[in-house]
């Protein structure tokens, strides 16, 4: 028999997953620039209806990636569940993104996991706010994706591999899915000035951030006992714009989980006009990445434009924290001047970012029979 050479001698050290402590996975965000904040531990504590674990990828013992993942179970079926990780994992996604998932779907399945969601913090495409909103001018334009822009290599490698390996997109056509929005609405800070920022904005936003301020508008920095001011101007906002608020309890677990977290993880600002709440927003900072994650506002005084005030405090208070993107979260791909949902994007085009769309949700289903009869159950009752 010939002689050969051991295989650890040969070929590289796989790398391995396992469950991390909730203090190693925040060392390691912490040592990020950039992390999206449901991908923090303290995430997974807010998320109550879901089981929550962190797990690490380590290189022959060092830590070289992490994730949270969140295990929704399938009804009368608990012991199988659906892992997802929301704008995670955390991981190098430039490289063979094979040696990162395989050991995960290869750990999660052996735990009882019937498929994994993902949702890559990767993207494919920018338009900045010029294109955009020439596009949203042009009645021969509908779509972001008919404009020319930068593409990302990583982003369509990914994509690319990903499909390659098994997995299932998810993203709709309107860019809104189950989970996270494919498209966002983004501000780039970094070596910018409040001056570079402001005057990048439109004339319609400078004009009602200057109106707030002639109206005497004043933003402050709200605490945990702001939240049911917060929540009430919240409700009124879902009733009058048509969509279904989460209870005041949601709120309060975010502030006090994110807040045991880091300080300076999340903040509520407080609009007021001559001592009448107008507008509120929540706003979630991690490393150099900023959120606006939730906005209210009154129906009556809209003309203060108290919103526009909230916008510019915490635009204004990131940049000072030397935050490398204000993230006013997501969009649809519409340009279409009669599609209703373009109202949003016009809105966030006035702070003259730019538009990114990401590589989106995949699914891998590691026990197809139950991931079929899943996906028939949420379409049933329509995810």
């Amino acid at each position: 028999m010939s002689y050969r050479e051991p295989a650890s001698l040969s070929l590289p050290v796989p790398l391995t997953v396992a469950p991390i402590s909730d203090a190693a996975h925040l060392a390691f965000v912490r040592a990020r620039r950039s992390v999206n904040f449901v991908q923090t531990p303290a995430w997974g504590r807010v998320k109550t209806e879901w089981r929550s674990e962190s797990l690490g990828w380590f290189d022959s013992g060092r830590l070289v990636g992490a994730g949270l993942v969140l295990h929704r179970p399938v009804p009368g079926l608990s012991r199988f569940t659906l892992a997802y990780l929301p704008w995670g994992p955390d991981i190098d996604w430039s490289g063979d993104i094979g040696a990162w998932l395989d050991p995960l779907a290869a750990y999660l399945k052996a735990r009882g996991a019937f498929a994994i969601r993902l949702c890559p913090p990767v993207r494919t495409h920018t338009w900045d706010a010029a294109q955009v909103k020439d596009g949203v001018a042009d009645p021969e334009v509908r779509r972001l994706t008919s404009l020319d822009g930068p593409v990302d290599p990583v982003g369509v490698e990914v994509s690319r591999r990903l499909r390659a390996a098994g997995w299932l997109p998810q993203s709709p056509e309107d860019g809104f899915g189950a989970g996270q929005p494919q498209f966002t609405y983004q501000v780039p800070l970094a070596g910018r000035s409040e001056d570079d920022v402001l005057q990048a904005m439109n004339q319609q936003w400078r004009r009602n951030i200057k109106k707030a301020a002639k109206a005497g508008v004043e933003v402050t920095v709200g605490a945990a006992s702001d939240l049911a001011a917060f929540h009430a101007l919240y409700v009124h906002t879902a009733a009058r714009d048509g969509f279904t608020p989460r209870p005041s309890a949601y709120f309060e677990t975010m502030f006090a989980e994110l807040s045991a977290e880091d300080p300076g993880r999340i903040a509520l600002y407080l609009a007021c006009h001559e001592g009448e709440l107008v507008a509120a927003t929540i706003l979630v900072r991690v490393g150099g990445h900023a959120w606006y994650v939730y906005g209210a506002s009154s129906t009556a005084k809209r003309e203060v434009r108290g919103s526009n005030a909230c916008q510019w405090a915490m635009i204004r208070d990131v940049l000072a924290a030397g935050c490398d993107v204000y993230d006013l979260r997501g969009i649809t791909p519409t340009l279409d001047a009669a599609d209703p949902q373009v109202g949003l994007i016009r809105f966030k085009v006035g702070t003259g970012g730019q538009a990114v769309r990401y590589v989106g949700e995949w699914d891998l289903p590691l026990r197809p029979l139950v991931y079929r009869a899943f996906d028939l159950y949420m379409r049933r009752r329509g995810r």
